[in-house]
């Protein structure tokens, strides 16, 4: 199988290539230096000359708070890049992968979100993720949407990384009344692969179980052997531009293993690295 993957040098984009060809798939790895998806008919070229059986679309507009003011650069990249990703996958008769957020849902459930629930964002980013799912259902009939949500790896800054950079800080504080499912960008890669034998549609592809950032943070620490002065504090304590879901949590399905798990290995791999 030929997948074109866009984003690919993003920290997800650096696990879901390697692992596409390890079972043996074609990878066409674009970024904004080979690919500007705000370009649509060089979309359309790209997508002409390559022909890709499947597209996965990581490139995105990610920084949450900074989307606030910078509304229109977020929706170009979200929402029109993504309509012409949607266009020209549509076009050759490919399969799109669309990575959307947990930031689609405004937090106030108390049960773990399903797919079909409706989306209510209360963030520019969350709003323009959600406008690029309506773009991809609009524009490609074949079509996954996986919703995933607090996204770690070894390839980028992360929380799991943040967390381990400040071990040595007197006191940290971090927040306890967000809740979610962290995810590990290698579990998303293998959860979007079980997809492919699964009807098209909207998917919840996130850590399974839930925590809240303090809970994630006193996880990581202790598997990291970290003796710090951690504390909780609420989202009030420590605003930001942008606001948060207050429960973020997803129904998964089973798909991905419970985020403890993913949380271990994630550690595991670093700290083996670290030795090498």
């Amino acid at each position: 199988m030929k997948v074109l993957v866009t984003g690919a040098n993003g920290m997800f984009g650096q696990d879901l290539c390697p692992i596409l060809e390890d079972i043996g798939c074609f990878v066409i790895p674009t970024d904004y230096s080979t690919l500007n998806i705000l370009d649509k008919n060089a979309v359309d070229k790209m997508f002409c000359e390559t022909h890709p059986d499947m597209v996965v679309h990581c490139a995105a507009y990610t920084n949450v708070d900074k989307a606030e003011e910078d509304k229109e650069g977020a929706a170009k990249l979200n929402v029109e890049g993504t309509e012409n990703v949607a266009r020209a996958a549509s076009d050759i008769g490919a399969t799109m992968v669309y990575i959307s957020t947990d930031y689609v849902f405004d937090g106030t459930k108390c049960t773990p979100y399903l797919p079909e629930d409706e989306p209510n964002p209360q963030s520019v980013y969350g709003l323009t993720k959600y406008q690029g799912e309506l773009a991809v259902k609009k524009y490609c009939e074949k079509h996954y949407i996986t919703r995933t949500s607090w996204l770690y790896g070894i390839h980028g800054k992360n929380f799991v990384e943040t967390m381990i950079a400040l071990a040595d800080k007197p006191e940290i504080k971090v927040v306890d009344d967000q809740i979610g499912c962290p995810t590990w960008t290698v579990d998303l890669v293998n959860g979007i692969l079980k997809l492919l034998n699964k009807p098209y549609g909207v998917y919840h592809l996130c850590g399974g179980g839930k925590t809240s950032w303090y809970g994630f943070s006193k996880e990581i620490f202790k598997l990291a052997d970290l003796d710090v002065n951690l504390k909780p504090c609420t989202t009030e304590e420590f605003p930001r531009p942008a606001k948060r879901p207050g429960y973020s949590v997803m129904e998964n399905n089973g798909i991905l293993r419970p985020w403890q798990e993913a949380l271990a290995d994630y550690i595991k791999l670093r700290k083996e690295e670290k030795k090498s």
